[in-house]
């Protein structure tokens, strides 16, 4: 694609970015040479606002490693080994990498991101489809995820955590702030948010899940450990915990919300280490006694 200065014009860029681009490329060249000599200029912030003007293209970069102060490319990134950038790693399309993706500030991709390794950034983490990661996923601001996000270790998120489908994570799920799944959430250890945990369909923990203002799932909850929120604990289906549930002050327990009232005692049950007080809806289930 060759960008002219009408094109750019009519995008109504900023003063120090127009008059760049008529300076250094004479109102003229190709976008993804545009985008490069922007990076190189330091201008990132300038490379990001033209891709989000202009879009993605079909182009894909190839190489063994990236070790940048930044890279913005408008389409996909393959990388056999890992990406390092000290700000922002940007890609129109997808990003690929054989190791770990590392960024001083942001990381962000149209479509898929694919670790082999680690994905960390100092920012914001956000992909158009989904991530995955095949040891853990760590961001210190926003997971923001159009898809599926999948970690084989732990997913934890300084800012909020919002998934367009499940988020699966092998170790523990933490947040800083909110999270919420349009699927469901599964995790192999414990599941922690500061503020609202929602889920259109189960949550599932291989511990605890603590939360710090209203729990919701459109299906059941299962913890091997406690259920706990500062809120109201809201479940479509069940709700079993090896240990105690448990809602906040003044707040209740809600089973079988999306089960007909007759069919409670199979797919609204409620389990426990004991009866919950604050138990409003749902079939209470006491759990039988293990024989030594």
């Amino acid at each position: 694609m060759q960008l002219t200065k009408n094109f750019v014009k009519a995008k109504n860029p900023c003063a120090g970015g127009y008059k760049w681009f008529l300076r250094d490329h004479n109102g003229q060249g190709d976008y993804q040479a545009v985008l490069d000599a922007l990076v190189a200029d330091g201008r990132v912030g300038d490379a990001c606002w033209l891709l989000d003007q202009f879009g993605p293209t079909d182009a894909v970069l190839r190489l063994d490693e990236i070790d940048a102060s930044a890279v913005v490319f408008a389409g996909t990134i393959e990388v056999r080994m890992g990406i390092n950038v000290d700000s922002v790693v940007r890609a129109g399309r997808g990003i690929v990498a054989g190791g770990g993706i590392r960024a001083g500030e942001s990381v962000i991709a149209g479509e898929n991101i694919q670790s082999g390794a680690q994905i960390a950034s100092a920012g914001l983490l956000r992909a158009g489809g989904d991530i995955s990661a095949e040891w853990g996923i760590e961001t210190a601001d926003t997971l923001d995820c159009a898809g599926n996000a999948r970690a084989k270790w732990d997913v934890r998120a300084g800012g909020k955590i919002t998934v367009g489908g499940h988020l699966h994570a092998g170790q523990d799920v933490a947040c800083d702030d909110a999270i919420a799944c349009g699927q469901g959430l599964k995790a192999g250890g414990s599941v922690v948010a500061a503020k609202a945990l929602t889920a259109g369909c189960g949550i599932q923990a291989g511990a605890s899940v603590d939360c710090g203002e209203h729990l919701a799932a459109g299906w059941g909850m299962i913890a091997g450990e406690d259920i706990r929120a500062e809120g109201a604990i809201r479940a479509g289906e069940g709700i079993q915990a090896q240990g105690a549930i448990t809602a906040g002050p003044g707040h209740g327990i809600y089973a079988g919300l999306n089960v007909r009232l007759d069919a409670w005692p199979v797919c609204a049950r409620v389990i426990a280490s004991e009866r919950p007080s604050q138990l409003v809806s749902g079939h209470w289930e006491a759990r039988e006694l293990e024989l030594a």
